[in-house]
């Protein structure tokens, strides 16, 4: 994926006027939801369920086992029917949305948005999302030789879905207020290919959410918020406060890195800005209007804006840490269950 400052180059941090600019006109932005038509104030406290970073960590590991999840191949195509079974297993009715988007280089990409919905008949929701595909190059390799070779995506797409389907695992049992939606969103990491010096080409990324916004899989679809998790399981990770996700919902990205503090990880959520990074949260914006925000790594010290693994073939399960997953897992659990938003 191609996280970056400015739609989608992810390269050294050096924020643009117009960007500036756009972080002060959003400072007014509350991220006004669409009421659920509930005096949530009336709602009894939530125990919120202990999130097991070891079952986290088996889930990401399984999806490294398929191989690198990329479009159009048998490991994306079994790690996809894993993903089916294993959401349904949980007690999620499941879509998988399939379709077909064009990447930058005029290939078909066949994808798979894989759609979990826990209390459908419920109209109040909450959306969670990850990517579950994994980049086609190593672009930034130190390896020359290797940049063709699609990498394991351990932490760059196997992260957040394994921290998202170990939220899933307590859904059943332990049920939100609020019906839940979790989607892995496909052909996230499938754009322009930063080694091969081509002209920059505009929302070649995020194939998968923007094929969802146009065509979500309900009609007038709609949910209080969302979160993406997106490189959620490195060691020593940080999450700044990401800023396009602080122009969209401010209060919620607050709300959360409170959250963060008060159950005992504020030094893994950083009160700091970020960069702006164009990442599937702009798209499900973008095309639904619900305010959804960004929980990313952030490195301000990388000349790429994120860690040394990042798209390249150290991405695998070496630099997977179980503290890091259990930090972004419980506290997403508790804004769930225990939420003002």
């Amino acid at each position: 994926m191609q996280k970056e400052i400015n739609r989608f180059i992810k390269i050294p941090l050096v924020l643009s006027v117009v960007a500036l600019i756009s972080l002060g006109s959003g400072c007014n932005n509350t991220g006004s939801k669409k009421s659920s038509g509930k005096d949530e104030k009336t709602l009894p406290q939530l125990q919120t369920p202990d999130f097991n970073a070891d079952s986290a960590y088996q889930y990401v590991q399984k999806q490294v086992e398929f191989g690198p999840r990329v479009p159009n191949t048998p490991e994306h195509e079994a790690c996809a029917n894993w993903l089916e079974a294993k959401m349904k297993s949980m007690g999620a009715e499941v879509i998988v949305q399939e379709g077909k988007v064009t990447a930058f280089d005029n290939s078909v990409l066949n994808i798979k948005n894989i759609i979990a919905q826990f209390q459908p008949e419920k109209n109040d929701r909450i959306l969670l999302f990850a990517h579950w595909d994994t980049r086609p190059f190593a672009d930034y390799d130190p390896d020359h030789d290797k940049r063709n070779q699609p990498i394991d995506g351990a932490n760059d797409g196997g992260s957040g879905v394994g921290v998202l389907m170990e939220i899933a695992r307590h859904l059943k049992d332990n049920p939100a207020h609020a019906g839940i939606d979790i989607i892995f969103f496909d052909a996230e990491d499938y754009g322009t290919a930063q080694h091969r010096n081509l002209p920059y080409k505009e929302d070649t990324w995020c194939l998968g959410s923007q094929f969802w916004g146009k065509n979500p899989h309900k009609k007038n679809y709609y949910a209080r918020y969302g979160i993406l998790l997106d490189m959620v399981g490195a060691k020593e990770a940080r999450f700044f406060q990401e800023r396009h996700s602080m122009d969209i919902a401010p209060g919620l990205v607050d709300h959360i890195w409170n959250t963060a503090a008060k159950i005992g990880y504020g030094n893994f959520f950083v009160f700091r800005k970020g960069g702006y990074i164009t990442d599937d949260h702009l798209y499900v914006n973008e095309y639904t209007g619900i305010p959804a925000i960004d929980i990313i790594e952030f490195d301000p010290a990388s000349n790429t804006s994120f860690g040394k693994y990042w798209h390249t073939h150290d991405d695998n399960m070496e630099i997977i840490d179980r503290s890091t997953l259990k930090a972004v897992g419980q506290t997403v659990m508790e804004v769930l269950y225990n939420s003002p938003f």
